[in-house]
């Protein structure tokens, strides 16, 4: 029996010291160092421009955290869903909403951050310690908008309306780097010209940061002119094709195309390399596809044919018809089983 309750006694001990040591370890601080914090600028007053040194947002080198062992493990959660440490800058809410260049201190800007704040965790320390904010005044001036390609080039003929928008710029700009831009894609080009498209044209302030109109603007371009001349073909080659699924048609019956005299000539429109690659093209210009069932017709059949144009020249716009498809009337004949090839399995 005392064997027993000391046993017992034993038991009772480990475990409350085991506890003590649990809580004593969850209230000891921890440390997390941290290297891929960012600083980005929320843009909470449309009047002003900031930046640091021109950049949207600046990466904080290190950065070390502290706080309880759950706190830590909740921001290391955090860090590798959202891929890093987003912090925001507000200028205003640091008394930075007027123009000119303020020093930030970072360490006490990061102890009072809602990100780390709200976690309950403390910056120890962070590099660099101060970083500096740029705070440029806009003010409303009347911008021409011109249009661009992806590499930056003018495109004269697109026609915009309106041709000016009100915007917000740097009140230093001169009148020369008074424009919006549109940038188009090529798709978009290409819409323009067959209706009216909307976008926002933008201003640069840097290389790297844009800020958009408030309106959209309406955009169209003119009918490209036409790149294809006028070819004929006179000698219009034909292949006929058998269904590859019905092995009832192969060798067992004939095609007879009996009006191959009215399937040429071949008029199209194409560039001189198209039409010259589709003259040259060592297979037949057009097919006739024969498909299964069709033995089961004893009439005359008809059929549009297929123009083998070349799929390069044909992906790119360069080749076309430049006449309704060609139908070809046929006949499909029984092999007698004279004609018919006996099987070598026999």
């Amino acid at each position: 029996m005392i064997t027993k309750l000391k046993y017992g006694k034993i038991a009772i001990v480990v475990f409350i010291t085991i506890l003590i040591w649990v809580f004593a370890d969850l209230a000891l601080d921890k440390k997390l160092p941290i290297s891929n914090a960012v600083i980005s600028v929320v843009k909470s007053n449309p009047k002003l421009w900031v930046s640091f040194d021109d950049a949207s947002s600046v990466s904080i080198e290190e950065m070390v955290l502290k706080g309880p062992l759950r706190k830590i493990n909740e921001m290391r959660k955090k860090l590798e869903e959202e891929e890093g440490l987003k912090i925001d800058f507000d200028a205003a809410k640091e008394k930075m909403n007027e123009p000119g260049t303020y020093p930030l201190p970072l360490l006490p800007f990061l102890q009072k951050a809602a990100e780390i704040n709200d976690l309950g965790l403390k910056v120890e320390k962070c590099k660099p310690e101060t970083v500096s904010v740029k705070v440029v005044g806009l003010v409303s001036r009347r911008l021409d908008v011109k249009c661009v390609d992806e590499d930056q080039n003018p495109i004269g003929e697109a026609t915009v309306k309106p041709g000016q928008v009100e915007m917000l710029v740097p009140e230093n700009w001169g009148a020369e780097k008074r424009i919006a831009e549109v940038l188009l894609t090529p798709r978009e080009i290409e819409h323009a010209r067959v209706s009216a498209i909307e976008k926002l044209p933008y201003i640069r302030l840097t290389a790297s940061q844009i800020r958009e109109a408030p309106k959209p603007v309406e955009i169209t371009m003119p009918l490209e002119p036409d790149r294809l001349g006028e070819c004929t073909i006179t000698i219009a080659t034909l292949n006929v094709s058998l269904s590859p699924i019905s092995p009832i048609l192969q060798g067992k019956y004939t095609v007879e195309v009996t009006n191959l005299h009215e399937l040429g000539p071949i008029y199209i429109k194409a560039t001189p390399e198209a039409e010259r690659a589709y003259k040259l093209q060592p297979f037949p210009r057009m097919t006739l596809y024969i498909l299964d069932g069709d033995e089961n017709t004893t009439e005359k059949l008809k059929r549009e044919v297929v123009y083998n144009f070349p799929e390069k020249f044909l992906r790119k716009g360069e080749i076309e018809l430049n006449q309704k498809p060609a139908v070809a009337q046929f006949i499909l004949t029984p092999v007698s089983s004279a004609e018919t090839p006996k099987s070598t399995e026999d």
